[in-house]
């Protein structure tokens, strides 16, 4: 309660910011007028705390970019798949000891989520859950992804999210890859091709930047950004990072996945449901910490 020219007036105090102004208005029954001031506030929203899942790749760098512009979150960890054998990112195969290279510049702690090299769905989704149930009770209740426009992936992690009150945020959501991937060089991100899958690239795209005359020598069936798996990347520099990160380039290595024996392979956690899925292999190169 407050006194204002001696009538008592009610206030809710409210954690904003505020800008006094000057009003005259009616204060009692008498319909006597009086000067007195309020407070008008300008709402300003906690934001809500999210998980980044990052992948180590140009399109993780530029939805993390994106979203630590955007107020209404705050990112709290980065959280990462890697191959429980050979400790290196799933899919991309770079080094565990780059990707905590790319935390601390980045500025942001690190979980590493331990998965088999093909994992089933139901292992998957298990560790997942196990994964994010313990951060939820840090407060975590939004899960950022840097997904453009699969239609099917976004509605599996949202769906899996949901059953344990997350939500997923989408920030480069439906934006023409053409145009993510010049905003991204514009920025002036950095970023090399780890990983190729020879369906689409041969051994002569691994191990490239991505600069224009990258994206010149695409074929015309490839998307610029690979959001079809035809390529991944290693973002090692730009403007979410306090510095690059420093590595040389080593061997260039073939790889073929076998099918699993005793398992349907459309039940596992990797893109494998085109029939002839395992009739291809991927090119990596390797990234070597200096």
């Amino acid at each position: 309660m407050k006194e204002v020219n001696n009538r008592k007036m009610y206030f809710i105090e409210i954690n904003l910011k505020a800008k006094i102004q000057s009003y005259k208005g009616f204060t009692n029954k008498s319909n006597e007028i009086c000067k007195f001031t309020i407070e008008k506030y300008t709402i300003v929203q906690t934001p809500k705390k999210a998980l980044f899942n990052w992948s180590s790749g140009k399109d993780s760098a530029l939805a993390l970019y994106k979203i630590q512009q955007n107020p209404d979150y705050k990112i709290e960890c980065l959280l990462t798949s890697v191959n429980q054998q050979f400790q290196r990112i799933s899919m991309h195969g770079v080094r565990v000891e780059l990707l905590e290279q790319q935390a601390k510049s980045i500025g942001l702690p690190l979980k590493i989520l331990q998965v088999p090299e093909i994992p089933t769905m139901e292992v998957y989704e298990k560790v997942m859950t196990e994964t994010l149930s313990e951060i939820k009770k840090q407060g975590t209740t939004h899960s950022v992804f840097g997904d453009i426009f699969l239609e099917d992936l976004r509605k599996y992690r949202e769906d899996q999210l949901a059953k344990i009150g997350f939500e997923g945020v989408f920030p480069i959501w439906k934006i023409p890859t053409k145009d993510l991937i010049q905003e991204f060089i514009s920025l002036g991100f950095k970023t090399i091709v780890v990983c190729v899958n020879e369906r689409y690239l041969d051994k002569s795209f691994v191990g490239r930047i991505i600069d224009q005359d990258f994206i010149n020598d695409l074929p015309e069936n490839v998307d610029v950004c690979g959001e079809n798996g035809e390529f991944h990347t290693f973002a090692f520099n730009g403007p979410i990072f306090s510095k690059p990160i420093d590595f040389e380039i080593g061997e260039i290595v073939y790889r073929k996945y076998e099918k699993p024996k005793n398992e349907d392979s459309s039940d596992t956690a990797c893109d494998t449901s085109a029939t002839d899925a395992f009739d291809y292999g991927f090119w990596y190169c390797d990234l070597i910490p200096k």
